[in-house]
């Protein structure tokens, strides 16, 4: 049999704000809790979850969340996620080394990785911040007030400047000019009488 060489630390510096809230089956290690904060059902590692947030069946590890913010369901901040004030980090969304600004939106099925997002940004559900080309890992910046539509792929390196619109469906990788609609996708083309079953 294996033996088990895990030795627990024996003490944690967890520190529960006033009226936070904190339910059941949470792991709370190295933490700040600030008050008035909900914590329920998640996994929290040397972070920090700012007045008023929430935290819902979610995992944040090495990473801030500032006030009025909420994290989940099943939201994953892996180290270096820095979300700042009233974000939405929704269902089934992972960041990591990304600074997502005050009043931006990832409500769902998102991965946002190596990037800065600035303020009032909407990221539509299954967009993908594709960060590694196989050697390394590259940024994209997001400026304020861009709406990114549903399932694009932004291609690092790459600068998407403010008040742009990206359009559903496409792949970026050239960077976008402010006040702008970028569209990157094939013109559909159906061939009829192509299946014969």
């Amino acid at each position: 049999m294996k033996e088990n060489n895990f030795v627990p630390k024996e003490e944690f510096s967890v520190i529960i704000g006033s009226n936070a809230k904190v339910g059941s089956f949470n792991k709370i290690l190295d933490s700040n809790i600030k008050s008035c904060a909900k914590v329920d059902s998640s996994l929290l590692l040397n972070c920090d979850i700012g007045n008023n947030s929430e935290v819902l069946k979610s995992v944040v590890k090495n990473s801030t969340v500032g006030n009025n913010s909420q994290i989940g369901v099943f939201a994953h901040l892996r180290p270096d996620s820095k979300i700042l004030n009233n974000v939405k980090i929704g269902n089934f969304v992972e960041t990591k080394n990304a600074t997502i600004g005050n009043n931006t939106k990832a409500s769902h099925l998102t991965y946002i990785g190596d990037a800065t997002l600035g303020e009032n940004i909407n990221v539509g559900c299954g967009t993908i911040f594709c960060n590694y080309n196989g050697k390394i890992k590259q940024k994209t910046i997001v400026k304020n007030n861009v709406f990114i539509g549903s399932n694009a792929n932004l291609v690092a390196p790459l600068i998407i400047e403010e008040n742009s619109f990206i359009a559903a469906g496409s792949t970026i990788t050239f960077d976008v000019p402010s006040n702008t609609l970028a569209i990157a996708r094939s013109r559909q083309i159906n061939k009829e009488n192509y299946y014969k079953g």
